[in-house]
């Protein structure tokens, strides 16, 4: 399958609270996020250049290419440099070239899930839990940092469900690739915090399943990716959700599925790259 190539210095972070020494915050912390603006969600914390042991593990190859597949609906496959490989919205039914390491699941419709992945896959997210609480996912896995935010979903009878959707997040060769999933609300300040800086956005153009196209377009503009993968097409033409940006924004159709994209080979000017298949 051929693919097309893009032809910022990220520092890792780790927060350190008041009180805490930095050998005290290495031992206690979680896996840093690189991409997340923990500063304005935290006034008065301290942003230093530590690493824990895992995200030195995750970020160990910054200079390395990601390989990104779109396979289907809200499926795209993401290979690392490391050659760890991942399947968004995985449902089963879009099957990527080969086994996922990991997979990402939102529950909006079954489209979006499968409660029988296969058994060789070692992690498996789903984007909510059965008890209502909020998703909480912090995956290292060989070269990938993985988290997520959670929102909220719409139901059949058109009440909001709490947490039932995630926007997963995937830290790679110092990267900050984001999936909103099946987003049916515009965010909050606080979760625009815990995304952070998204450099690929992977976001849903189906005009009114999740948002309408004006809705969804103000959240692109406000993360200010710089390389933009609609996804989730169903419905309206493209066209549509294309026309929400002004020449702010560069559009590209590409002649095949896959784009390999590296952070020195992003974009200059935020560019929305409709994938073969889309």
């Amino acid at each position: 399958m051929q693919s097309i190539r893009f032809s910022l210095l990220v520092l890792p972070l780790v927060l350190l609270l008041p009180g805490l020494s930095p050998a005290q915050a290495q031992e206690t912390a979680k896996p840093a996020s690189q991409c997340q603006m923990i500063a304005q969600a935290l006034p008065g914390a301290i942003l230093a250049s530590l690493a824990s042991p895992a995200l030195e593990l995750a970020q160990a190859q910054a200079d390395g290419t990601v390989r990104i597949t779109y396979i289907g609906h809200s499926t795209f496959f993401i290979e690392t440099p490391g050659g760890i490989r991942i399947a968004t919205d995985y449902n089963g039914w879009y099957k990527p070239p080969s086994l996922p390491t990991v997979v990402t699941m939102n529950k909006a419709h079954s489209s979006h899930y499968t409660l029988s992945p296969e058994p060789g896959i070692e992690h498996v997210l789903h984007g909510w839990r059965d008890d209502g609480a909020p998703a909480d996912h912090d995956v290292v896995a060989g070269d990938a940092y993985i988290r997520n935010v959670p929102t909220d979903i719409r139901s059949w009878g058109g009440a909001m469900e709490q947490n039932g959707n995630s926007i997963f997040i995937f830290e790679i060769a110092g990267l900050c690739i984001g999936h909103l999933g099946h987003l049916h609300h515009e965010l909050t300040e606080k979760q625009y915090a815990e995304i952070g800086r998204l450099d690929i956005l992977m976001v849903p153009v189906d005009g009114g399943l999740t948002m309408g196209a004006e809705s969804m377009s103000r959240v692109v503009e406000r993360l200010r990716s710089a390389l933009i993968l609609p996804m989730h097409r169903r419905g309206p033409p493209i066209d549509r959700f294309l026309l929400m940006f002004d020449e702010d924004f560069a559009v590209s159709f590409a002649d095949t599925e896959s784009v390999e994209v590296s952070i020195r080979s992003l974009p200059r000017q935020p560019t929305i790259l409709v994938l073969k298949g889309v």
